[in-house]
């Protein structure tokens, strides 16, 4: 096996730790920021007094802002569409996401779509390819996309209720601030969501036929950190060490560097994609519903992937089994019915493939392609 070509840019500035939001208005200033956007979801960021130390920082250096809050799990294009509005009306030059994965995805679509005279969802839809955007920010809270060093946005469109992606390096965000303090009150599921995510943004890199020394060993470093952190932290919330150690592995495993050299998988990723349009679920725990069934599927492409996964990551368990063992021990589900309390109808699963496959036209995965007919067959699996 060999090191495929590869083209890895990571510019986000990281200040981490205790401190860290004492630089939110010199990395403001230090990257153009003359008129801000504060883009947030829900009552934490400020039940936390978070937005309300933001704002008072940012008045005390004299630098403009408007808002934007009311952002969801799995982010709505209608949301991104009233911030690009607000946008062009306030002159908005710079976007801070202040939250979790769905607050710096729909801070990144908004970037797109500031500059671009058409429709944003055409990047999403593969009618358009992004040449500009308004830069991003982040204030990070919670640890688990890894959208704060990423290329990647995830938007549902909530008139055809779609959910896609698109990947750019423009989108990645100039700096991101991670105070591993802000996680500490994260419910247990939420957290538990967020580990699962982490793992499997490496776990989808990791599985490719491209077996590599120097990238498997940060891979492989990576899972072992998160899944020894995992458990403990559960326990032990306000463990510094463990919050500290899972939000530098978030980033850590969706910036790229896990995967240098490699052809990366993400067919896991597309067919969960479908599972929380349908039902609402969170992405982490659909995750888990689906990537013991995607692995039985794809196993005989490659068993000594495997193999080297279990040694390596598991101490010698079964890849499948123990990678079930470990979700059964953070709460996570590895089932649609542990998911959904149901089994899904067969004609849900099969309108999910339909869309995964956009009728029929479109392949995933890399490690096996999977067509819609494989699609339906793990989505069925997963379903027992």
């Amino acid at each position: 096996m060999h090191m495929t070509d590869f083209h890895y840019f990571t510019p986000t500035e990281i200040a981490f730790g205790k401190s860290s939001e004492e630089k939110l208005t010199f990395l403001l200033k230090k990257h153009g920021a003359h008129n801000v956007l504060i883009h947030y979801g829900g009552g934490s960021a400020e039940r936390s007094g978070l937005l309300g130390k933001i704002r008072l920082m940012l008045k005390n250096e004299g630098i403009p802002f408007c808002e934007l809050g009311g952002v969801v799990p799995n982010p709505r294009l209608s949301l991104v569409k009233k911030g690009i509005d607000l946008c062009r009306e306030e002159g908005v030059d710079f976007i801070l996401a202040v939250g979790g994965g769905s607050v710096i995805d729909s801070s990144k679509c908004i970037g797109y779509g500031v500059p671009y005279e058409g429709d944003v969802w055409d990047f999403f839809d593969s009618k358009a390819v992004p040449h500009a955007a308004v830069p991003v920010g982040v204030v990070l809270t919670i640890p688990a996309s890894g959208s704060e060093m990423s290329d990647s946005t995830v938007i549902t469109n909530d008139g055809p209720d779609l959910k896609r992606g698109c990947n750019s390096d423009i989108c990645r965000p100039r700096f991101a601030i991670m105070n591993p303090e802000r996680t500490f009150t994260l419910p247990s599921y939420q957290t538990a969501c967020g580990i699962t995510d982490i793992l499997m943004h490496t776990l989808e890199r990791y599985f490719s036929k491209e077996h590599l020394g120097i990238t498997d060993a940060v891979a492989e470093g990576l899972l072992r950190t998160v899944m020894d952190a995992g458990p403990k932290v559960l326990k032990d919330p306000f463990n510094y060490e463990l919050r500290a150690s899972i939000m530098w592995a978030g980033s850590l495993s969706h910036n790229g560097l896990t995967g240098c050299g490699a052809v990366s998988d993400f067919g896991t990723h597309r067919l969960e994609h479908e599972l929380s349009t349908m039902f609402g679920v969170a992405h982490g725990a659909g995750l888990a519903a689906l990537w013991c069934y995607w692995a039985e599927y794809v196993r005989e492409e490659d068993p000594s992937r495997f193999d080297t996964f279990s040694r390596n990551v598991l101490d010698g368990k079964d890849a499948i089994e123990g990678m079930r063992d470990f979700f059964h021990s953070i709460g996570m589900p590895t089932s649609i019915p542990e998911l959904i309390g149901r089994k899904a109808t067969q004609q849900e699963i099969e309108t999910m493939a339909l869309r995964c496959s956009r009728g029929g036209s479109f392949k995933v995965g890399n490690f096996k392609v999977l067509g819609q007919k494989e699609m339906l067959e793990i989505y069925n699996m997963s379903n027992k």
